[in-house]
């Protein structure tokens, strides 16, 4: 690490290349975590990549000037930016003890990071209430039309589940644009830095 970190990489990191010990379920849901996360966001996070890392003074001051509390390091190492370098390594079973990361763990970890790079969530619920309720409406204008045009009495039935959609889409929508907002002020409540300096050039008196 530190050979790579003379030669210039300011974040020197290390890369499982094979996960032995882990179970098909564990290796299973990672790979499509992180492959969900690199759609939501868009920062590049870098997958299977553990902590043990060699930072260099500038992404340490970089991760110092972040505020927030609620830190999702994977997601903090890779918003920062600066030059990486992946060292790949074959992590070997577990020789003693267990590890306290259980699966309930995981899935906090796995919120914590879509919830703190990204409001893609709020969108796609904002989304999902504009189909509902475009939906309802082309399914209301199919009514009306068997009713008006070719004299066939539809029943009640159908028509409450369409206002129903309809209503509950609206209802989806509006919350969607709340959330938006919401989302904003929760971003600029981080406070994070709009740049970091990668370095100084002293022009002459």
């Amino acid at each position: 690490m530190i050979y790579w970190w003379q030669k210039g990489y300011k974040d020197v990191c290390l890369k499982r290349r094979s996960r032995e010990g882990e179970s098909f379920i564990k290796k299973t849901t990672s790979h499509f975590y992180y492959k969900l996360l690199q759609h939501l966001t868009d920062i590049p996070i870098q997958p299977d990549v553990g902590d043990s890392r060699l930072l260099d003074r500038k992404c340490i001051d970089a991760l110092k000037s972040i505020r927030e509390t609620q830190r999702y390091t994977k997601g903090l190492f890779s918003w920062i930016g600066f030059e990486k370098k992946e060292i790949l390594f074959d992590r070997k079973p577990r020789v003693a003890g267990k590890t306290k990361w259980n699966y309930w763990k995981l899935i906090n970890l796995a919120i914590q990071g879509i919830t703190s790079f990204t409001i893609t969530p709020l969108r796609i619920a904002s989304g999902m209430g504009a189909v509902l309720a475009i939906i309802a409406i082309l399914y209301m204008l199919y009514i009306l039309s068997l009713t008006l045009i070719y004299n066939n009495p539809v029943p009640g039935y159908p028509s409450l589940i369409c206002i129903i959609l309809f209503i509950g889409g609206i209802q989806l929508f509006v919350l969607g644009i709340i959330g938006e907002y919401l989302g904003r002020v929760f971003i600029e409540s981080k406070n994070r830095p709009p740049y970091f300096i990668k370095s100084y050039i002293r022009g002459e008196k």
